[in-house]
């Protein structure tokens, strides 16, 4: 279980081991102690937040799968499920559910992911379907759905207050690169100043209601 917040941990926890056939064999709160647990625990599944103090959730994904690519892994996250689940999917990831959801359905979700099928919300699960019926991409809804995994998450830092050299310290990256990342960003926006895109960066955190 990979989560930066202990007091979520501890529930969470203590809702899994109530289960006769299910336990929390390890904890992790960022990348490092997750691959550590991984290496010494061997769970059947990892169960991920998005948001970590020193990572992506997304990023631990991407690297946990060349290493374990049998541990399944399912996100459980704040974060809303129409913009970040298929994210998660293409890292890597056998199931996205959102921390709102009942706690008998964060059961089903891990069940649904250790029996090797994917888990997602029904609405999820008819866009999903949709886009590979039609062999495209379903209506773009918000331009923000655009960016990359990484523009995504400078855009994140932006509309935190961050400035670019916290930004290249953060995401271990030079200070060019994020330069380059917010340029992408304000023509994918149609954003004429830096003034704009902090701007619109924070009206979208505080829209989205994201720590």
């Amino acid at each position: 279980m990979v989560d930066d917040h202990p007091v979520l941990r501890q529930g969470l926890k203590l809702l899994i081991n109530q289960e006769p056939d299910l336990m929390v064999c390890a904890e992790a709160e960022n990348l490092q102690q997750a691959f550590t647990a991984i290496r010494e625990k061997r769970p059947d599944i990892a169960i991920i937040d998005l948001s970590l103090a020193q990572s992506s959730g997304i990023d631990l994904i991407k690297n946990i799968k060349p290493r374990y690519p049998d541990l399944p892994i399912l996100v459980l996250s704040m974060h809303e499920e129409s913009l970040y689940a298929e994210r998660a999917l293409r890292a890597g990831a056998r199931g996205y559910i959102m921390k709102k959801e009942a706690p008998e359905k964060v059961i089903s979700a891990i069940r649904k992911v250790l029996e090797g099928s994917l888990y997602v919300s029904e609405a999820m699960g008819d866009k999903l379907l949709h886009q590979f019926v039609s062999r495209k991409s379903a209506t773009v809804s918000s331009p923000v759905e655009l960016f990359s995994d990484r523009e995504l998450e400078v855009f994140q830092l932006i509309g935190k207050g961050l400035g670019t050299r916290q930004i290249a310290e953060k995401l271990n990256i030079s200070i060019k690169t994020v330069e380059v990342y917010r340029a992408n960003i304000k023509e994918k926006l149609n954003l004429k100043s830096s003034a704009e895109l902090v701007q619109h960066a924070i009206h979208w955190m505080i829209r989205e209601d994201l720590p």
